[in-house]
């Protein structure tokens, strides 16, 4: 059975629900780390309800800190068996969370930081009904190892509008990344844009904060 999630909240500016962000933290953190972001987006984004899961294990390396699924960086797989066993609790998450809104799947949008980008991407594009959009900072696409290109585009069922975000100074995972990613999910016919932060680490400055905020204010009105 899946465990219950749960984390900090953040009502909707204008009171009344029309959009869900949920905020998918990095490893070692937990959902505290992110939903400040929902105060800083409230006024690109005032019928949006923010939420904050923290992930569901305990972080091996940090025991303050959770993580959606361990990392040992001893097997090549890992972060594919991750994702994978991470996201039957995110998606019963996601599911109770537009209930409790009554939103349907399309007013949800997910936001990620690093292990929670990966958590982001897999889940999201997997959705039965496609999220209004995904933004992935300083993260990756988790593509397990030696699989074909046409068998791991069969996965993906929803091609939502992605945004991704990275520094190009970061040192845990290198901005690369970004378009490594950004090209296979073009390659999906998934819209694609994507920002690298001059100067920027592994963390988020505030000019990649102001484009995860305006591509989500464009991509709900899409949506609606």
């Amino acid at each position: 059975m899946a465990a219950e999630l749960d984390g900090p909240r953040l009502a909707p500016k204008s009171g009344t629900a029309k959009q869900l962000v949920v905020f998918l933290h990095g490893y070692g953190a937990d959902g505290n780390d992110l939903i400040d972001i929902g105060r800083a987006w409230q006024d690109w984004l005032p019928d949006a309800a923010f939420v904050s899961p923290h992930a569901p294990r305990p972080c091996g390396q940090s025991p303050m800190g959770r993580e959606w699924f361990p990392l040992t960086f001893r097997d090549p797989n890992e972060r594919w068996t991750g994702v994978n066993e991470a996201a039957p609790a995110l998606n019963a998450f996601l599911d109770a969370e537009l209930s409790r809104h009554k939103l349907p799947p399309s007013a949800l949008a997910l936001v990620g930081f690093s292990q929670g980008t990966m958590m982001s991407l897999h889940a999201g594009l997997r959705r039965a009904s496609a999220p209004a959009a995904i933004v992935g900072y300083s993260g990756m696409l988790v593509v397990p190892e030696g699989i074909e290109p046409d068998d791991f585009m069969a996965q993906i069922v929803a091609k939502p509008p992605v945004l991704l975000v990275h520094g190009d100074q970061d040192e845990l995972i290198p901005v690369q990344a970004l378009l490594h990613a950004s090209q296979s999910l073009a390659a999906m016919d998934i819209p694609v844009q994507w920002h690298i932060s001059p100067g920027v680490g592994h963390g988020i400055d505030q000019e990649g904060l102001r484009h995860g905020g305006e591509f989500l204010r464009k991509a709900f009105h899409r949506a609606a």
